[in-house]
């Protein structure tokens, strides 16, 4: 069983920066990947960075060069820094992760994060 805690989210002009932080909290698993969507009224959720275990990235085109994703290992946490933001990106933001457990059956489990809202907005 595996808790992701988002934080970070808020109103921000256009132009700005905010960094968003995934904690995810439990036992005996082992994160192969994370990563954050998100998704904005009337629109499906969609990607916009994910990092494997093994360290590769992927970006939404929409975001490159603007958000960078990263993680500490240590804290069991990922984190999305976002610059430039544009009012295009206000929408929900979910983290995302891949966790399999480090027993017997070795069980792998998708889990998802309540959401933190971004607003870009002048």
């Amino acid at each position: 069983q595996v808790q992701l805690v988002e934080s970070g989210g808020g109103l921000v002009q256009p132009g700005g920066s905010l960094r968003l932080s995934c904690a995810a909290s439990g036992s005996n698993f082992r994160i192969n990947a994370m990563g954050w969507y998100r998704q904005a009224p009337g629109k499906q959720r969609e990607l916009v960075a994910r990092l494997t275990r093994g360290g590769i990235t992927t970006e939404a085109d929409s975001v490159k060069g603007r958000f960078t994703i990263s993680r500490d290992n240590a804290k069991n946490t990922v984190y999305l820094q976002m610059h430039s933001l544009k009012p295009e990106d206000t929408a929900v933001y979910y983290c995302n992760g891949d966790f399999t457990s480090s027993r017997p059956p070795y069980l792998t489990h998708n889990y998802w994060g309540q959401g933190t809202q971004v607003t870009v907005s002048s």
